[in-house]
């Protein structure tokens, strides 16, 4: 497989790049962007992969968060996967994905198993069974040193994936994630389309039943999550008092922030992604590997 690259900028001392490549998993093109920090130039550094939310695409993290600056500090490579496929064979879904109300931007960072979806919705398996492969093998990343993080959706995602591929990640974040999909009409929205009627195989997929399940902390050096009280979907859609509740049966740390007055858009994330950098170059600094 090769790297298309769209556009390269200067940052930081470091390197901004949007990138395409022929996605054999999505069987489609897929575009993602990777910021490279100045230490890069000198060999592998650790990365943390960023999920975002609906809506988003891989432009949005890299020019809204305001990251970039002191993961050049940290030695911190970032990727940010757009959230879905995309182009002509995609629009064709238009029609089925209207009815969701949030459109076909909507991956939810799973394998979608129903019709139409399952030809191209394959997600997850693009992101770890392709993506972190292809990028550990083409650019100066140490794929033994690999964080994950996101929000909403992409906290979603970052929470499910680090518990569904136990040891793939060594660290975990989130910013204002779907914490119990099963339990909210996003989750049973995208749930039902993708994975169909049997609400069984939905447990699969949902980052507080998978805690739950745990025998011992997946992640004994710590999940950090932050949720702003005036978010606007706090209430019926994200429950994190529910993954709370799980890391504590379970006997995993976990530091959840609750923050007066911050809603569930990019000042947020602004406010607070410096907090995640500095947790994942922590536990990534000597390799050590979750559990």
């Amino acid at each position: 497989m090769t790297l298309k690259t769209l556009s390269e900028h200067r940052c930081f001392g470091g390197t901004l790049r949007f990138h395409e490549h022929d996605s054999r998993e999505i069987g489609l093109p897929m575009r993602f962007s990777v910021f490279l920090p100045p230490q890069a130039s000198h060999g592998p550094v650790p990365a943390l992969l960023y999920l975002a939310g609906l809506t988003c695409n891989e432009e949005t993290f890299m020019v809204k968060a305001g990251a970039q600056r002191l993961a050049a500090e940290l030695g911190l490579a970032l990727i940010a996967p757009d959230t879905s496929p995309r182009g002509p064979a995609v629009e064709a879904l238009d029609g089925a994905a209207a009815s969701w109300d949030f459109g076909i931007g909507a991956g939810f960072y799973l394998d979608a198993t129903e019709a139409p979806w399952a030809g191209h919705w394959r997600m997850e398996s693009w992101l770890v069974r392709e993506l972190l492969p292809l990028l550990a093998q083409e650019l100066p990343i140490d794929a033994e040193r690999l964080g994950i993080f996101g929000h909403s959706m992409g906290g979603h995602g970052a929470l499910t994936l680090a518990l569904r591929h136990p040891g793939r990640f060594k660290s975990l974040s989130a910013l204002a994630p779907i914490c119990a999909p099963t339990r909210c009409p996003w989750g049973e929205k995208a749930f039902g389309g993708y994975l169909g009627a049997d609400r069984g195989r939905w447990l699969a997929h949902d980052a507080t039943v998978l805690m739950e399940s745990q025998s011992a902390a997946p992640y004994p050096q710590g999940i950090l999550v932050d949720q702003g009280l005036a978010d606007k979907f706090l209430a019926e859609q994200l429950h994190p008092h529910l993954f709370e509740a799980a890391c504590a049966a379970a006997g995993q740390p976990l530091t959840l922030r609750r923050h007066d007055g911050y809603d569930h858009g990019y000042f947020f994330i602004q406010s607070f992604v410096a907090d995640h950098l500095a947790h994942h170059a922590r536990c990534l600094a000597d390799g050590r590997s979750a559990g």
